[in-house]
């Protein structure tokens, strides 16, 4: 008995400290995103160089609890319940660095249009739906820490608000392009931009979905809400 208490007690002790890291890598995910969108606002260069190098440290911090919670399931044997949650941990992990990685793929197309006339609004209008994403990524961890599945699905619901601004910045870019050519390839940057802001609200929705199986035991049953009517329609979006 007391060897089974002191295996929970040194499994609970390394959970506690990938818990950390994620909180860690979580802050720093929400500071990118908010300094990338604001780069792109204020075209502050400098400010983009930054949100690219602390990516690094994202990606690090991937790498870290990947190998942590690897090293945690061939060691400490954990029963189906913890095995849950080191494998959710696993897979917040994952939608944290592609987070990471669109923050940064703004950060690289700020330079880029620096170098180009305005859009009216774009700017501002991008930053607000970047708030948004970053608001539901903070709720989503925050249900992780608390293990709040009502909170998890109050963030896939906001889901469907970052889709329809999309959609409306969408048809604002085509606007632009059809009224003046000149526009073509600012707002084709700036689409790229706009459709990498939604895809981070699909995975810190990825992520409270993830909070809602380790509560739970199951997936969501209802279909992911979505606004998204683009999909089919595409003006130069790839992943860098």
């Amino acid at each position: 008995m007391n060897n089974g208490k002191h295996i929970a007690s040194a499994f609970d002790r390394d959970l506690e400290g990938i818990q950390a890291l994620i909180m860690k890598m979580g802050g720093l995910v929400e500071a990118n995103i908010k300094d990338a969108s604001i780069a792109l606002e204020e075209r502050d260069v400098e400010l983009a160089e930054r949100v690219r190098k602390a990516d690094k440290i994202i990606d690090a911090l991937d790498v870290q609890i990947n190998e942590e919670a690897a090293r945690l399931i061939a060691l400490r044997s954990p029963t189906a319940g913890d095995l849950r949650t080191v494998l959710s941990v696993m897979k917040i992990s994952t939608n944290l660095e592609r987070c990471g990685d669109y923050a940064k793929n703004l950060a690289k197309r700020t330079g880029v249009l620096a170098e180009m006339s305005p859009i009216d609004g774009a700017g501002a209008s991008l930053r607000r739906m970047a708030r948004e994403v970053e608001d539901m990524l903070r709720l989503a961890l925050d249900a992780y820490m608390q293990r709040d599945a009502v909170l998890a699905e109050t963030v896939r619901h906001r889901d469907v608000d970052v889709d329809q601004m999309y959609n409306g910045l969408f048809r604002e870019f085509l606007t632009f392009m059809m009224e003046d050519p000149r526009n073509i390839s600012a707002c084709m940057h700036l689409h790229f931009i706009a459709k990498n802001i939604e895809r981070m609200g699909d995975h810190a929705t990825s992520v409270a979905e993830q909070v809602i199986y380790l509560v739970t035991g199951e997936m969501p049953d209802e279909a992911r809400p979505k606004g998204d009517v683009t999909s089919r329609t595409h003006i130069g979006v790839e992943d860098d």
